[in-house]
C-alpha cells in the first residue's frame, strides 16, 4: 500500500507541476522521479538472483529475515520470465512488456506513443497534427462529437491496456518540451492475486511553444483492472479516463509575417516576434468515461485431453458512460473570424452524453468453430448547447438527442492456420444513430515465417454531430443541417514477413461529409474513391541497416474535396552495437529522412477545431531528424534533433497553411521500467 500511495502523491504534484515553467518542472520531476524510485526499492530491499531479458527471474520466492541489517534475502524460483509481464488489449490479444531498444521504438517516441507515420505534427507537440494518409478500416459504429483536431490525443476504449504481472510494475516516460515545458507519462501496475490486477496511468504535457499563443496542456488519466474467479466463471474488467486539451490558439501567422518567416530575417529567429492572427482566443476539449464489462459462464465442459474448457455459455454485461465536451472562447472580437451581430455569450460550448447498456450471449464450441456472440445495445445521447447563443442565426433547436435499440454478432473462428473474424451491427429507424456496420477479415499465418489478411468493411452512419448542429457568437459558424448517411465501402490486403511488411486499401464513400473554404458543413454529392498503398522493408550489412517506409496514394475520383500527398516516405540509416565490455549498453544512431509531395493541405481552423478545405496554399517538404539512442537494462534513453537541416536551407516548410513546421530543436527522452 505504501507504493500505492507514493504513486497517488506522484499524479498529485505532477498535475500541479503543469502550471510551473520548465526549469521548475524539470526539476520537481526528476526530483519525484527518484523519490518514487526510492519508495519502491526501499520498502523490502533486496538480494536479486539470476536475470532473464532484463527482468529479475524470480515468481516464487523465499523469504529470510536478517535481524543484524534489516534486510531481507529473497531466493528466486527462477519460474518466473518477461513473458509473465503481460499486457492485454480490449481484443484481448496479448503483448508483452517491452523494454528493448529497436528503430520502431525511436519511431514511436512521441507525443502519441505511437508510430505517426501518416501524420504531420505541428511545431509544438499538444497541438494537433495534418493527416498525410487515412485509415477507414477500422470505423466507429456510431457518430461522434465531432471537434476531431482535438482528439488526436484522446484515447478511446481500444487503447486502453489491462495488465497481469507478477511483481508491481512501473513505467516512466519523460520528453522534454518546446521552449518551456515537457511531457511525463507514468503508469503503475500490481497484482494483488493472479487473479485481480490494477493499474494507474497519468500522462501530463505543458509546452510553451515557440511562436505566440502556442501553448498546450494536456492530461490523460486512466485507471483499469481485471479481476476473475478461482475457476473462471466470472470475469470483470473495467477503466475509469478523465481527459483534458487546453490550446491556445493563434489562427496561424498572417500572410505579412509569413513572408518574414521565409526570409529569415534576423530579426525573426526568434519566432516569438511574429505576429498572429488570434490574440486571446484559446479552446478546451474535455472527455469522462466509465467503462464496465463482465460475463457469467453458465455452461461448460472439459478437454478430456487437454483440461481446458472444451464448450461454454456465457451470458455478459458492457456498460459504457462517455460525456465530452468542446468550449472556445474569445473575448474581444476578432474580424479572422467574421461579424459578431449578437450580444451575450462570449464563448461556444457544446456538450455531448453517451450511454450505452449492451447485453451479450456466447457460444464457444467446435460447432461454430470458435466463438459466436449475439448482442442487443440499449443506447441513449444528447448533444448540443444550453441556449441559444447567437440571436441572429436560424436555430430553432439546442439539443440532438434520443435513443436507439441496436444489434449485432461477433464470430472468431480458427481453422488450422486460418482465422476468421466477423462483426455485424444493425441500427433501424431513421434517428441520428441509425445505420449499419458489417467487417469482416480473414488471416492465415505460417509460423514466424508471413502473415496474410484480406479484410471488408461496410459502414452506414450519420455524420459528426458538430456537422449537423454548432452554434457560435460568430454570425459565420452557425448552422442546423439534415445531412445523408455516409456509406464508406473499404477492401484491405495485408502481407507481414521477415521480408517486407505491405498493406493496399480500397475505399469508396459516398455523401462525404467536409469543411468548404467558407467554414461551412457540406455533403459531397459524388462519390469518394481512394487508393493506399504502403509497404516497408529494412535491410542491414554488419552494424548498419537502413529502414524504408513509402507510401503511394491515389484520389481518383472526389479529388477535389479529399485531398491527399500523392508520396509520403520515410527512410532512415542507422549504426547500432553494444559498447563497452561486458555489453552494458546497445545503441542506435543514425538520422531519418521525410519527404512528402507538395498538395493543397487542408486548413486548420481554430474555432471550429477541425480541417476546411482551401485553393491557395501548397505543402510540402523534405526534413531530416538525427538521433541518438542507447538502452542500459531496463532504461532507453532518447536524444533527437529535429528538422536538423532547417537553419540552411529554404525556410517552405510548413504543418497546415499559415503553421510552420518547427525548427531546429533539440530534444531528450526517457522510457525506465521498474521491476522487483
Amino acid at each position: 500500500m505504501i507504493i500505492i500511495n507514493n504513486y497517488f502523491r506522484f499524479i498529485i504534484l505532477h498535475l500541479r507541476l503543469k502550471r510551473l515553467t520548465m526549469n521548475k518542472s524539470l526539476f520537481f520531476s526528476l526530483l519525484l522521479t527518484f523519490f518514487i524510485a526510492n519508495a519502491l526499492f526501499s520498502q523490502r530491499p533486496m538480494k536479486l538472483g539470476q536475470k532473464l531479458n532484463g527482468f529479475n527471474s524470480g515468481g516464487n520466492t523465499q523469504e529470510n529475515a536478517n535481524t543484524n541489517s534489516g534486510e531481507v534475502s529473497v531466493k528466486l524460483s527462477g519460474k518466473t520470465t518477461y513473458t509473465d509481464y503481460k499486457i492485454f488489449s480490449h481484443k484481448r490479444d496479448t503483448t508483452f512488456v517491452d523494454t528493448t531498444l529497436t528503430i520502431q521504438k525511436d519511431y514511436a517516441f512521441n507525443y502519441l506513443r505511437t508510430d505517426n507515420f501518416e501524420l504531420l505534427s505541428f511545431h509544438n507537440q499538444g497541438q494537433t497534427f495534418t493527416n498525410l494518409g487515412y485509415d477507414f478500416s477500422n470505423l466507429k459504429l456510431f457518430p461522434d462529437i465531432g471537434f476531431t483536431a482535438k482528439q488526436f490525443s484522446y484515447l478511446d476504449i481500444d487503447e486502453i491496456k489491462y495488465y497481469e504481472v507478477p511483481t508491481p510494475t512501473t513505467q516512466i516516460t519523460y520528453r522534454t518540451g518546446l521552449q518551456q515545458g515537457q511531457v511525463l507519462d507514468a503508469i503503475f501496475t500490481v497484482n494483488f492475486s493472479r487473479r485481480l490486477n490494477v493499474s494507474l496511468s497519468y500522462k501530463g504535457l505543458r509546452s510553451l511553444g515557440a511562436y505566440r499563443r502556442s501553448l498546450a496542456s494536456n492530461g490523460n488519466f486512466r485507471g483499469a483492472f481485471h479481476y476473475r474467479t478461482k475457476e473462471n466463471q466470472y470475469e470483470i474488467r473495467g477503466h475509469l479516463t478523465r481527459q483534458d486539451f487546453f490550446n491556445q490558439e493563434s489562427g496561424g501567422l498572417p500572410e505579412s509575417e509569413i513572408e518574414k518567416f521565409k526570409s529569415n530575417g534576423e530579426n525573426y529567429t526568434t519566432r516569438a516576434r511574429l505576429d498572429v492572427n488570434l490574440n486571446d482566443a484559446e479552446n478546451q476539449f474535455n472527455g469522462n468515461r466509465i467503462y464496465l464489462d463482465h460475463s457469467y459462464k453458465l455452461l461448460s465442459s472439459k478437454d478430456t485431453v487437454n483440461k481446458k474448457d472444451f464448450s461454454n455459455l456465457k451470458i455478459g454485461h458492457v456498460f459504457t458512460n462517455e460525456k465530452k465536451s468542446y468550449r472556445f472562447s474569445q473575448p474581444t472580437n476578432s474580424p479572422f473570424l467574421g461579424n459578431v451581430s449578437s450580444t451575450g455569450a462570449s464563448e461556444n460550448e457544446a456538450n455531448q452524453t453517451f450511454s450505452n447498456n449492451e447485453l451479450n450471449l456466447e457460444f464457444n464450441s467446435k460447432y461454430v468453430l470458435g466463438k459466436f456472440k449475439a448482442k442487443i445495445n440499449f443506447i441513449n445521447y444528447s448533444y448540443g448547447y444550453d441556449t441559444i447563443l447567437n440571436t441572429t442565426s436560424n436555430i430553432t433547436k439546442t439539443t440532438l438527442e434520443g435513443n436507439a435499440l441496436s444489434f449485432g454478432a461477433d464470430w472468431n473462428a480458427k481453422i488450422k492456420n486460418f482465422q476468421l473474424n466477423a462483426t455485424a451491427n444493425l441500427t433501424p429507424g431513421n434517428g441520428n444513430l441509425s445505420g449499419n456496420y458489417l467487417k469482416g477479415e480473414a488471416l492465415y499465418k505460417k509460423k514466424e515465417l508471413f502473415e496474410l489478411k484480406g479484410q471488408v468493411l461496410i459502414s452506414s452512419k450519420s455524420a459528426n454531430f458538430n456537422k449537423l448542429l454548432h452554434q457560435s457568437k460568430f454570425d459565420d459558424y452557425n448552422w442546423q443541417n439534415n445531412f445523408s448517411t455516409i456509406n464508406t465501402r473499404d477492401l484491405g490486403f495485408s502481407i507481414r514477413s521477415k521480408w517486407i511488411n505491405s498493406s493496399l486499401n480500397f475505399t469508396n464513400i459516398d455523401n462525404y461529409t467536409y469543411f468548404d473554404e467558407n467554414n461551412q458543413p457540406q455533403q459531397f454529392s459524388n462519390q469518394i474513391t481512394y487508393l493506399k498503398v504502403k509497404a516497408n522493408r529494412e535491410f542491414k550489412y554488419k552494424k548498419f541497416a537502413l529502414d524504408n517506409t513509402l507510401m503511394f496514394q491515389n484520389v481518383s475520383s472526389g479529388s477535389s474535396v479529399f485531398r491527399v500527398p500523392e508520396i509520403v516516405t520515410r527512410n532512415t540509416l542507422y549504426y547500432e552495437d553494444y559498447w563497452f565490455e561486458g555489453k552494458p549498453m546497445l545503441v542506435n544512431i543514425g538520422a531519418t529522412f521525410n519527404y512528402f509531395t507538395k498538395y493543397k493541405a487542408n486548413a486548420y481552423h481554430p474555432l471550429l477545431a477541425e480541417f476546411t478545405i482551401q485553393n491557395t496554399q501548397e505543402i510540402g517538404f523534405p526534413s531530416v531528424d538525427v538521433f541518438f539512442n542507447a538502452q542500459i537494462r531496463r532504461t532507453r534513453l532518447y536524444f533527437k534533433i529535429d528538422n536538423v537541416t532547417s537553419n540552411f536551407t529554404e525556410k517552405n516548410y510548413f504543418s497546415a497553411p499559415n503553421y510552420p513546421y518547427r525548427d531546429f530543436t533539440i530534444r531528450f527522452g526517457l522510457v525506465w521500467n521498474w521491476f522487483i
